[in-house]
């Protein structure tokens, strides 16, 4: 049987969603058996500091993961966290075992839909970096970033909130303002939810109007198929 790796704790609530997600959706299928899989965990608080201050830090903070997970014998590896991306081409580049990136899996999906222009909320770094605009640009599609006033909310909400499993009503209803906003400004047409932790906040299929790519669901998609597959 496949199996997979799965670099968690960043943070643990969507780690959780993670194993859930996957044990569910294997077992409308195969009810009968089981995923074969392991989780690494990692400290979410040191993960965000490497992030803020020592990206060369987090490289290697999460190629020691990627090398536990490899000797204890998976095939293919990811990373349940959008923030970590950053540096998903230094791993892939390092590490022996195969990736499997949520931000391509996503992509993907928004290409399959015809999309072209989409707004994307997730921590700071997330939304700052350029890996999501990179990836979509290489289809032709447009990803656009909240205001810096609206990113510095929405970051201090994710990580004072949502990255400890504390999801309120009213960080909701300013997250669905926020995308209002986006929508009537910028005329993206749909929403990429890239933070792990934002589908377990904004659980509707639509926001203000619009249609959610929700990265978790998507990712767990791709890491069931995989693991369906033959070794």
């Amino acid at each position: 049987m496949t199996r997979v790796g799965l670099v968690g704790g960043l943070g643990p609530e969507s780690t959780i969603d993670y194993y859930r997600r996957i044990l569910a959706a294997w077992e409308r299928d195969e009810p009968l058996s089981a995923p074969a899989l392991l989780i690494d965990s990692l400290d979410v608080k040191l993960g965000l500091r490497l992030v803020e201050h020592d990206r060369a830090g987090l490289v290697e903070y999460l190629l020691a993961s990627l090398d536990r997970l490899r000797r204890a014998g998976v095939d293919f590896a990811v990373l349940t966290a959008n923030t970590p991306h950053l540096v998903f081409d230094d791993l892939a580049a390092r590490t022996p075992v195969p990736l499997l990136s949520i931000v391509e899996v996503c992509a993907d999906e928004a290409a399959r839909r015809g999309l072209s222009r989409l707004a994307l909320l997730g921590t700071r770094f997330t939304m700052e970096a350029p890996f999501y605009p990179a990836v979509f640009g290489r289809r032709g599609m447009t990803v656009v970033a909240p205001e810096p006033a609206d990113r510095t909310w929405l970051h201090e909400r994710y990580v004072g909130e949502l990255l400890k499993g504390d999801f309120r009503a009213e960080t909701r209803e300013g997250v669905v303002g926020l995308v209002e906003r986006l929508r009537g400004r910028e005329r993206v047409e749909a929403v990429i939810l890239g933070g792990t932790e934002l589908p377990l906040l904004l659980t509707d299929a639509a926001v203000a109007g619009l249609p959610v790519l929700d990265t978790t669901a998507l990712h767990v998609a791709a890491i069931v198929r995989r693991l369906r597959s033959t070794p």
